[in-house]
């Protein structure tokens, strides 16, 4: 989500509403265990939207979110951000190839409310640099999961974030953040990935439902938007990284609603 986009008002979610939210979390989960498999030197991009497309809409009977959304209008149902692309990577006809980085990120509708999640791919064997800023940037957003609890502010959440990052020698990227999620697919709060004195105006409360997404770099957080209005890629054309869970504030700290299976033992790996 770019920053500029926001609304005034962050809604606290009922338990119906909730419930319906765990519903879209789970099925967002679902998709990104589905297509694993798939990702594999020569498929296009293209055709991991398809078999995604298919799976959200046939399967599980539910609408993937980024098609059509926004202007211009997103083309794709999901978005495939590769290599040195930060975000809203256009699924295309250009093959993967060992050694590929790739971010899918996975947004459904399902009862009228919004699950988004999005976990980093690696193409054949990994390099160990790519392997390193996916591992560290998966870490960032782990951590700033474990700030989530009533009566925290938002800016612990960047401040973490930031903290780990620049210990390891990355960059944080500031123009897009996390975002509130429900029947709208972006809401207030803005989550922001690095400190700000504003975000500590913000405490959380018992049933807000938000994204936590950063977006790491190898290089500089420096980035540029490509003539398609939509991609974002890095200015010095140096690996980029992101991990999204949707996170529900719980009565004594956090749900993490799109959790997926192999992430059982999450907290062993900070």
């Amino acid at each position: 989500m770019a920053k500029k986009e926001r609304d005034q008002e962050i809604t606290l979610k009922t338990p119906d509403e909730i419930a319906k939210m765990r519903v879209a979390g789970k099925l967002a989960a679902d998709v990104l265990d589905m297509i694993g498999e798939y990702v594999k030197p020569g498929v296009t991009t293209d055709e991991l939207d398809r078999i995604c497309h298919d799976y959200i809409v046939n399967v599980q009977q539910a609408i993937p979110a980024p098609l059509n959304y926004g202007e211009p209008p997103f083309p794709k149902s999901i978005c495939t951000s590769v290599n040195h692309v930060i975000c809203h990577g256009i699924p295309s006809d250009k093959k993967l190839k060992e050694g590929d980085a790739i971010n899918i990120d996975i947004t459904v509708i399902k009862d009228g409310y919004h699950g988004d999640t999005s976990k980093m791919f690696h193409v054949g064997k990994p390099s160990i640099a790519a392997k390193r800023l996916s591992d560290i940037t998966q870490q960032c957003m782990y951590l700033g999961i474990l700030e989530v609890r009533p009566g925290a502010t938002f800016g612990a959440i960047g401040k973490v974030i930031q903290k780990h990052a620049h210990n390891n020698r990355f960059s944080v990227v500031e123009e897009f953040c996390g975002h509130g999620i429900g029947s709208r697919f972006h809401e207030a709060p803005q989550i922001l990935h690095y400190y700000s004195k504003d975000s500590d105006k913000l405490i959380m409360q018992v049933g807000m439902i938000f994204t936590i997404e950063p977006m790491i770099n190898q290089g500089k957080r420096d980035l540029k938007i490509m003539p398609d209005k939509w991609t974002a890629v890095t200015k010095d054309h140096k690996l980029s990284a992101q991990w999204e869970h949707t996170v529900l504030v719980t009565q004594d700290g956090f749900e993490i609603l799109t959790l997926r299976a192999e992430e059982a033992e999450w907290r062993s790996t900070l």
